[in-house]
């Protein structure tokens, strides 16, 4: 076995240093500039969404996800200068996207906090989701989950399929969204 010697430790602490000062002073080229991206001080920026009329009893009103002991009231999150409202107490429902039961994607998003969507960071495949309207509850099961940029809105575009896409920070001081992809169960 190699004996240390403080040369080694010298050249590591040099190397250790040289690193950090590319990591802070240098911003690779071709990676988007996160700085200015919080979930927590900008709501989510939705596209030219068509807004249609929905039935306040086919609206979502609670989500529950019992693997993770999420229970939430969901309220519609309107649309306000290009942006969804976000609620600091409970989940919201994109004005625009799909609602359950039909065709489209079905944007359900809260903050990553005690009491909202922090337990969404240890969803894993499989799990069930349910979402109540004051007619029915609908069962979900998720297919994917990703980590995506904030600029990646593909994500809640509108869809040609029955989905549920759950929305939440999650990366180094919220710099990524956590986005958890759920299809209808199937019924047997």
């Amino acid at each position: 076995m190699k004996k240390v010697t403080s040369w080694d430790k010298l050249g590591l602490a040099f190397a250790l240093i040289m690193l950090g000062l590319i990591f802070v002073l240098g911003q690779p080229q071709g990676l988007p500039d996160l700085t200015n991206y919080s979930f927590a001080s900008e709501p989510v920026r939705v596209a030219e969404f068509e807004i249609t009329e929905v039935e306040e009893s086919q609206k979502p009103r609670r989500l529950l996800i019992p693997d993770l002991t999420i229970d939430l009231e969901v309220d519609q999150a309107p649309i306000v200068n290009g942006y969804w409202q976000v609620f600091v107490d409970k989940a919201g429902w994109g004005e625009g996207s799909g609602f359950p039961g039909a065709v489209g994607n079905q944007v359900i998003f809260a903050h990553a906090r005690e009491g909202l969507f922090l337990p969404l960071k240890d969803v894993t495949i499989g799990q069930k989701v349910y979402i109540l309207t004051e007619a029915a509850w609908y069962e979900y099961r998720v297919e994917e989950i990703n980590e995506v940029y904030p600029n990646q809105t593909q994500v809640i575009a509108p869809t040609t399929d029955e989905r549920l896409t759950l929305y939440t920070c999650s990366g180094f001081a919220d710099t990524k969204r956590l986005i958890v992809v759920a299809k209808p169960a199937l019924k047997i």
